[in-house]
């Protein structure tokens, strides 16, 4: 007694397993590109938020530190009257040898990665203004606090920011954080830029859900329409 597989004898036609093979084939080849789609959209998602908040002033010039340290901003020598929209991911700062009379109060609360700043040679004006920036100096570097001097007003010319005390300044109401267009608008991009990663995220996690049940239900599908194979006594 001897066994052997059924043998297809459907003459030059090709079995029907080798085409169920191929239609399942194609399905998967067409899942795998829509995973590369998928992969494309979330990395494009994931960066939309650090290119809306790493923008370079244009009055300034920038270069990356690489990641994660960061990005150096050298705004030196610009003339510049205000404080531009910094990167977010600043950590060396150059504002020296401008016109600067005074930081609009709460704009370096966000920079939370700035290790490096330099100010000298600007022109400070010290009334209530400019105790924002004394006490941000106070916490983040007294060298470079020591470093500053008022240029107005007349009484006051040229003495320490750090020497400054109540009876040079007067009564100072507690200043309110400006709202400085440019900030607004740049804090406006990175909202809009988290919302919409996490709809492509969500979108991206649906999706990828979808096409892990058409896998499933396609090999489920190839394997009840492969024929078995009998053994003939």
């Amino acid at each position: 007694m001897c066994s052997r597989k059924k043998m297809w004898t459907g003459g030059n036609s090709e079995p029907p397993m080798w085409k169920h093979s191929e239609g399942f084939g194609s399905q998967f080849y067409r899942v795998k590109e829509l995973e590369m789609e998928l992969l494309a959209v979330l990395g494009c998602a994931l960066l939309l938020p650090t290119v809306l908040g790493e923008d370079c002033p244009s009055q300034c010039s920038c270069w990356s530190l690489g990641e994660p340290w960061g990005t150096g901003v050298d705004c030196s020598s610009r003339g510049l009257r205000a404080l531009p929209a910094l990167p977010r991911l600043t950590r060396i700062l150059h504002l020296h040898n401008n016109s600067l009379a005074s930081i609009p109060t709460g704009a370096l609360d966000s920079l939370g990665h700035l290790q490096e700043l330099r100010l000298w040679d600007n022109p400070w004006h010290c009334d209530c203004h400019i105790l924002y920036l004394k006490l941000w100096l106070q916490d983040f570097s007294v060298p470079a606090l020591a470093r500053l001097h008022c240029a107005s007003p007349a009484p006051l010319r040229m003495k320490p920011l750090g020497q400054l005390t109540g009876n040079d300044l007067g009564v100072c109401a507690r200043l309110l954080p400006t709202k400085c267009l440019q900030f607004f608008w740049r804090d406006l991009f990175l909202i809009a830029g988290a919302v919409i990663t996490l709809l492509l995220v969500a979108w991206a996690l649906k999706l990828s859900k979808k096409l892990v049940c058409q896998l499933h239900l396609g090999s489920r599908r190839l394997r009840r329409s492969i024929p078995k194979t009998h053994k003939v006594l």
